[in-house]
C-alpha cells in the first residue's frame, strides 16, 4: 500500500515528468483494397504490418455472439466517466463488498476508461488500495489535480477537445479524425506518464497481465479501430495491465495518447459503442454499469450513444442483462477533483439499493 507521503511525492513527480509521445508506425488497415490514393496506400501498408497483433476488434453492426463470451455464465461491463466515475465506482464496490456481494465472481470483466481502473484493481486484488487513495484524494483534491493536471487548454489541446465534442457520428472515419487530433495534442500528461499514473492508483502489474478475466478497451488514434486487450494479446504485444488501463482512459486533448504494442491509443469511450457490451454478447448473464444512458447528463464525447440499444442487442442473442445507470448531478465536470468526495458518497449509497438486486441476478 502506498503511503500518503509517497502519493504526494508521486503527484509532484508525475506532473513534472510528463513526456510528449512521438507518433509511432501506422496501425492496421480497414480493408484490403488496391492501393491507389494516399489513404489506400497507407491502409495497405498498415495492414501488412499490424494485422497480426490481434489488438483490433471491429464493433459489430448487428447483434452478434462474441467468441470471447459465448460459453460464460456471469459477465460484468464497466463503462467510463472520468475521475468522478472512478470515485463513484470506489464507493459503490466498497458498499457491495460490505454487503457480501463480490463482483469478482464474474468470469469476464470489460472495462472502459474509469471502468478499466476499477475492473483491473478488483481482479488483481488491489481494490482496497484504489479505494483508500480516492478517499484520501476526496479530502485533498488539489493533490489529485497535480497527479492528473487538467489546466486551461493550449491550442492543440483545444482542437482535440473541440473536435471530440463536435462530432455527430461514431464512424471509423470520425474516430480517426479525433485520434489524429489527439496525436497532435500537446498534453501535460502523456506516454509513459499515463501508465505510471494508472500503476500508482490501481497497483496493477507494470510487467504482465495477471488475470485472464480482464478485458480493456481503447481506440487506435491512427486508424480509428477499436482495440481490445486481454491476457493472450497482452502477452503477445508485451502490454502490462497498468498501461492498458492508462490507454483506456487517455481522453483526447487531456491526457495521452498511450502506446499499446506499436499503436498509439486513446480513451475507449471514443467509440460508436457506449460500453463495449458487444464483447460479452452470448454470455448467460451480463451486469452492465454505466455513468449515463449515453445521451443525457455529463458526457465526454459528442459521438451519439444509447445504452438501451446495446442492452437490446445483448438480449437479442440470449444474454439476460441487468443495467445500472449511475447518473450524475447536473452541471458537474467529470474531471473536477473536487467531485471525488461526493462521488464516493453517491456510489456507496447506491450500493445499498443495488446489492440485493445484483445478488438475486447472479444467484
Amino acid at each position: 500500500m502506498f503511503s500518503r507521503r509517497h502519493l504526494i511525492q508521486c503527484a509532484t513527480g508525475l506532473a513534472a515528468s510528463a513526456v510528449l509521445p512521438v507518433a509511432g508506425p501506422a496501425s492496421a488497415a480497414e480493408a484490403a483494397t488496391p492501393p491507389t490514393g494516399a489513404a489506400q496506400i497507407a491502409a495497405s501498408i498498415s495492414g501488412q504490418l499490424f494485422d497480426g497483433d490481434g489488438l483490433a476488434r471491429p464493433v459489430p453492426d448487428s447483434p452478434t455472439v462474441s467468441d470471447l463470451a459465448k460459453n460464460l455464465d456471469r459477465t460484468l461491463v464497466l463503462g467510463g466517466g472520468g475521475e468522478y466515475y472512478v470515485a463513484w465506482y470506489c464507493g459503490f464496490f466498497h458498499g457491495l463488498l460490505e454487503q457480501n456481494v463480490d463482483p469478482t465472481i464474474a468470469e469476464m470483466v470489460v472495462g472502459t476508461s474509469a471502468g478499466s481502473y476499477l475492473g483491473s484493481s478488483l481482479l488483481s486484488g488491489r481494490f482496497g488500495q484504489l479505494r483508500t487513495e480516492f478517499d484520501f484524494f476526496g479530502h485533498f483534491p488539489g493533490l489529485f489535480a497535480r497527479l492528473a493536471p487538467v489546466t486551461a487548454p493550449n491550442a492543440s489541446q483545444k482542437r482535440a477537445q473541440d473536435i471530440n465534442a463536435a462530432v455527430k457520428d461514431g464512424s471509423q472515419e470520425t474516430i480517426r479524425a479525433i485520434g489524429h487530433a489527439a496525436l497532435a495534442s500537446d498534453n501535460h500528461l502523456n506516454g509513459d506518464g499515463v501508465a505510471r499514473l494508472a500503476w500508482l492508483l490501481t497497483g496493477d502489474s507494470r510487467t504482465g497481465w495477471p488475470t485472464p478475466k480482464m478485458f480493456t478497451t481503447a481506440n487506435d488514434c491512427y486508424t480509428g479501430e477499436r482495440i481490445v486487450v486481454h491476457q493472450e494479446v497482452a502477452r503477445r504485444n508485451d502490454i502490462p495491465l497498468a498501461r492498458a488501463a492508462g490507454a483506456s482512459s487517455s481522453l483526447p486533448g487531456i491526457i495521452g495518447p498511450t502506446l499499446l504494442g506499436q499503436r498509439y491509443c486513446m480513451d475507449g469511450g471514443i467509440s460508436k459503442t457506449w460500453a463495449h457490451t458487444d464483447l460479452v454478447a452470448g454470455s448467460r448473464r451480463a451486469l452492465v454499469i454505466t455513468l449515463t444512458n449515453g445521451y443525457e447528463g455529463s458526457l465526454l464525447t459528442g459521438i451519439p450513444h444509447n445504452i438501451h440499444d446495446e442492452i437490446a442487442a445483448l438480449e437479442a442473442v440470449g444474454t439476460k442483462t441487468m443495467l445500472i445507470i449511475a447518473g450524475t448531478p447536473p452541471g458537474i465536470s467529470l474531471l473536477d477533483p473536487r467531485q471525488i468526495e461526493p462521488a464516493l458518497r453517491a456510489g456507496y449509497e447506491r450500493s445499498k439499493t443495488e446489492a440485493p438486486r445484483i445478488r438475486a441476478f447472479w444467484a
